[in-house]
C-alpha cells in the first residue's frame, strides 16, 4: 500500500505555518489570552451597518456567493476611480499573492523581497519553486533602491514591498514609491502591498495610473475595515493582468456573506473616519507606555507600533514570553535587527490597560531572569 505521490517540489518543501495563530497557541497553553494584540487586527471591529449586512446575507448562505463579485468590484471601481476591469476580488491579500504568485512565477524564477518583510508572500514563492532573493531594510524601512537594483540584476519577476510597512510600520512617501516604479525593470513586476494604508498619514498613496503594466497594488478590508475573519481583498491592475487571474483562481472561492458585508462596510465612510482616529489615539498610547517602561516606540502609519526593547532579538523573545505568560499576546519581527522590537497591534483601552499592567512586570522578570544566568 503506498501513499500519496507528491511532486518532488512538494516533497522538498517543510510543512510550515507563517504565522501560528492565538488559538493554536492558547490550545498549547490551556487557557485563552486576556489580551489579543499580535495579530494587527482590528479591535474596535467592523462597521455596524456591514454587521447588519452580514447578517442578513446569512440566510442565503445556501447559495454560493458570486463568482465575479460584480457589486463589490463595481463599488470598488467607482470608489478608487477606475475601470471594473483593473479589479480582482479574492480571499484576503493573501489568498491573491497566492494566486499572483502562480501566475508569473515558475521553478527557478527569480522573485525580490526584503529580508524579514511579510513571510506569506515567501511562503508562495517557495511553494511555486521560485527563488527568493533578499535584501536587508534600511533604519527600519524596506529599501526600495536596493529592491530595484536587485530586480535588476536578477531580472526577477517580481518584486515585493509594503508600504506602510510590516511588521515595523514604518512608511514612505508618495514620490519615493512613484520613483520605484518608474525605475522597475521590463519584464518585472512591482507587488505593492498597501495593506495599512487607509491608517496613513493623507498623501502616502501614490497616484498610479490603473493602466501601468509595471504594477500592482493590493489592499484588503482585514485591517481598517475589521473583518479580518471574513477573507475579503482586492488588487488593482492592469485589464490584462486582472484578467488573467481568472485562468486560475478559486472562482467560487468568495463567501456570499463576506462579500455582503464589504459592500456595506466600503460605503460606511463615518466609521472608517472614526476608526482611523481611534487606531492613531492607541496608537499614542502603547507610545506612552513603552516609554514609560523606558522603552521606544517606532513612529507608525498602521494599526500596531513596534517596541524597540532595547537590545538583540534574544531579549525581546525573552520579553514576548514573558508577557506570553502573563496572557499578553503579541507577536515580533523575525529577522535582526528588527528583532529587537515587539509588535503591539491598537486596540481598546480595556486591553492596552492589561498590557499596560503586563509590560513592566515582563520586563522585570526578564531582568530577574537575566541575572540569574549571570
Amino acid at each position: 500500500m503506498t501513499g500519496p505521490r507528491y511532486t518532488p517540489l512538494a516533497a522538498s518543501l517543510p510543512a510550515t505555518v507563517p504565522f501560528v495563530g492565538p488559538e493554536t497557541q492558547e490550545r498549547t497553553r490551556g487557557r485563552a489570552f486576556a489580551a489579543r494584540l499580535g495579530a494587527n487586527e482590528n479591535a474596535f471591529g467592523p462597521s455596524p451597518l456591514a454587521v447588519a449586512a452580514m447578517r442578513d446575507a446569512a440566510a442565503d448562505v445556501w447559495k454560493y456567493g458570486d463568482p465575479t463579485s460584480f457589486d463589490l468590484r463595481s463599488a470598488l471601481a467607482a470608489h478608487h476611480g477606475v475601470g471594473l476591469d483593473n479589479i480582482v476580488v479574492g480571499e484576503g491579500i493573501d489568498g491573491l499573492l497566492g494566486y499572483l504568485v502562480r501566475l508569473l512565477v515558475g521553478p527557478g524564477d527569480p522573485v525580490v523581497t526584503s529580508d524579514g518583510a511579510y513571510p506569506t508572500f515567501n511562503y508562495h514563492v517557495a511553494g511555486f519553486g521560485g527563488a527568493l532573493h533578499k535584501v536587508p531594510y534600511r533604519d527600519d524601512h524596506e529599501d526600495p533602491e536596493a529592491l530595484i537594483a536587485r530586480a535588476a540584476d536578477l531580472g526577477a519577476k517580481l518584486i515585493y514591498i509594503a508600504n506602510p510597512d510590516n511588521p515595523m510600520g514604518t512608511w514612505h512617501d508618495a514620490a519615493r514609491i512613484t520613483a520605484m516604479i518608474e525605475a522597475v525593470p521590463n519584464g518585472s513586476l512591482l507587488v505593492l502591498d498597501e495593506a495599512y494604508i487607509e491608517f496613513a498619514p493623507d498623501g502616502l498613496a501614490p497616484q498610479i495610473d490603473p493602466q501601468d503594466p509595471r504594477v500592482i497594488r493590493l489592499r484588503t478590508f482585514s485591517k481598517a475595515y475589521g473583518m479580518a475573519g471574513a477573507r475579503v481583498g482586492y488588487a488593482i491592475g492592469a485589464p490584462g493582468l486582472i484578467e488573467s487571474f481568472d485562468k486560475i483562481r478559486n472562482h467560487f472561492g468568495m463567501c456570499r456573506i463576506s462579500q455582503a458585508g464589504a459592500l456595506a462596510a466600503l460605503r460606511d465612510h463615518a466609521w472608517l473616519t472614526a476608526i482611523h482616529q481611534k487606531v492613531a489615539t492607541a496608537r499614542g498610547r502603547i507610545t506612552a507606555i513603552a516609554a514609560e517602561n523606558g522603552l521606544r516606540a517606532l513612529p507608525s502609519a498602521t494599526n500596531f507600533v513596534a517596541v524597540d526593547c532595547g537590545r538583540d532579538g534574544a531579549h525581546a523573545r525573552a520579553v514576548l514570553q514573558a508577557l506570553t505568560e502573563r496572557d499578553i499576546f503579541v507577536r515580533m519581527p523575525f529577522v535582526a535587527p528588527q528583532d529587537r522590537c515587539i509588535r503591539v497591534s491598537a486596540g481598546p483601552d480595556p486591553l492596552l490597560d492589561l498590557f499596560a499592567a503586563a509590560l513592566p512586570q515582563a520586563l522585570r522578570s526578564t531582568e530577574t531572569l537575566a541575572a540569574s544566568a549571570t
